[in-house]
C-alpha cells in the first residue's frame, strides 16, 4: 500500500527533512512486539553491552554493526531477521493513523505515554518525568496502546533502520529514547 512519510508544514517545530513523500510498500512487513531485549540478545550473542540491566529491558549500547552481528548469528539459527527500512519503520510506527499527528495517540508527549525525557515536552507547557534509564519493554502498552500491538516505537531505545540517512554518511536511527527530549521521539 501506500501512506504519506513524514509531517506536514504545520506540525510545531517540524525539521526541513521531514518533507511529505508518497512511500509504497511492496510487500508485507512483520516487525516484533517488543525491541529486542537484553535476555534475546544474550542467547544469541553471549554478551550483554547494556548499561541499564534487566533481562526484560531493551539491548543498548549496540551499533548499526553490532545488529548485523545480530543478524548473522540469528541466520545461522536459521531465522530471518533484518531491520526494517525507515519507511517500513514509519509506517510501523503510525500504526494506520497517516501523519496528521505527531504521535499515533495524538499531539503531545512529556514522558507520561513513553519513556523520554519528559522535562522536554512537546505539544504541551506541561513537563513531565525524566527517569533517565530504559524500563523494560511495553511498561507503557497499558497508557498509550499502538493500533497494531507494537510497544516502544516512541522512546525507551532509538531503534536502528537498514538504509542510510539522506546524506548518506549515517544510518538511520528512529523512534527517540529515554535521553531524548519528547520532540525526537515522533514519528517523523
Amino acid at each position: 500500500g501506500e501512506f504519506t512519510m513524514g509531517s506536514p508544514k504545520s506540525e510545531t517545530n517540524r525539521m526541513d527533512s521531514e518533507d511529505q513523500v508518497k512511500a509504497t510498500l511492496t510487500a508485507g512487513f512483520w516487525l516484533g512486539k517488543y525491541p529486542v531485549t537484553q535476555i534475546q540478545w544474550q542467547n544469541v550473542m553471549g554478551n550483554n553491552p547494556s548499561i541499564f540491566e534487566g533481562d526484560n529491558h531493551p539491548v543498548e549500547m549496540v551499533s548499526w554493526y553490532d545488529c548485523q552481528d545480530f543478524i548473522k548469528q540469528c541466520s545461522a539459527l536459521e531465522l530471518k531477521p533484518q531491520l526494517p527500512h525507515e519507511d517500513q519503520w514509519e509506517y510501523a510506527c503510525r500504526g494506520g493513523k497517516g501523519n496528521k499527528q505527531p504521535f499515533y495517540w495524538g499531539d503531545t508527549l512529556n514522558g507520561d505515554k513513553a519513556n523520554c525525557d519528559g522535562t522536554v515536552p512537546y505539544g504541551t507547557h506541561r513537563k513531565g518525568v525524566c527517569l533517565a534509564r530504559t524500563t523494560e519493554v511495553g511498561s507503557y502498552e497499558k497508557i498509550a496502546p499502538h493500533p497494531w500491538g507494537l510497544c516502544d516505537m516512541h522512546g525507551n531505545v532509538m531503534e536502528w533502520c537498514d538504509n542510510l540517512y539522506n546524506n548518506g554518511l549515517y544510518r538511520v536511527a528512529r523512534g527517540g529514547g529515554f535521553d531524548s527530549s519528547s520532540f525526537f521521539c515522533r514519528s517523523s
